[in-house]
């Protein structure tokens, strides 16, 4: 495992206070410890806040912004911008992720020589239970971009999420994050994916994906989930 590599873990968080302190701790708890993590708080009106601080305090790796409300996308553009690692990685601040997952998917990039690297998910409910798993595979398997832009399309070993995945950092030099839209992950993983030559799948499920009422995908129906294909 090379140690000298720096990776940015970017965290936006908004109104978490039940689930940060288990995010915040999966992220510390990594086998690869030379990580940079971001907790941008945007504007949160709980405890959040306060949480964040608490975490800076026990742990140097640590950085904190508190900012004004500008929504998801804003708050991971602004991590991305203080970001000094080689490589990038974001968890969704209600979820938790493996202790091997960055450790598993540096070494995927690193092995295979590629700017990106993905893993499967675990969903889970409130109480930690496992319901399911998504996008495995069977074995580590290396697509070239525009295969990995099919799959993407198909939802077949993965989707457009930005969380379970490692990238290179300078493949977001151009791209942010649209502001004020749905689906917003779309617009900028596929362009993501057509600037690699090789995307690798390390097979395992790495990341838990907390399935909770009021979360943005467990909404129903909205005209805003049209925002998805206006920005193919």
């Amino acid at each position: 495992m090379n140690n000298d590599i720096l990776i940015s873990v970017i965290v936006p968080i908004y109104n978490v206070e039940q689930f940060l302190s288990k995010c915040i701790q999966s992220i510390i708890n990594q086998s690869y410890s030379r990580l940079e993590i971001i907790l941008v708080d945007d504007g949160s009106t709980d405890d959040s806040p306060q949480i964040c601080d608490e975490f800076k305090e026990k742990d140097k790796r640590i950085k904190v912004i508190h900012k004004k409300n500008g929504g998801l996308s804003d708050a991971r553009n602004v991590g991305i911008e203080v970001a000094s690692g080689e490589y990038i990685g974001f968890v969704d601040s209600d979820d938790y992720i493996d202790e091997l997952m960055y450790e598993k998917l540096l070494n995927a990039c690193i092995r295979n020589n590629s700017y990106i690297s993905i893993c499967g998910r675990n969903i889970v409910n409130i109480d930690n239970d496992i319901l399911c798993q998504q996008f495995t595979v069977e074995k580590e398997v290396v697509y070239d971009g525009k295969t990995a832009i099919k799959k993407l399309l198909l939802w077949d070993s993965c989707d457009s999420a930005a969380w379970d995945k490692l990238y290179k950092k300078e493949l977001f030099e151009d791209l942010k994050y649209p502001l004020g839209v749905w689906s917003e992950d779309y617009a900028v993983t596929s362009r993501i994916f057509a600037k690699a030559d090789k995307i690798v799948h390390v097979g395992e499920a790495l990341y838990y994906y907390v399935q909770r009422e009021g979360s943005i995908t467990k909404q129903g129906f909205s005209e805003k989930k049209y925002d998805t294909m206006k920005q193919v």
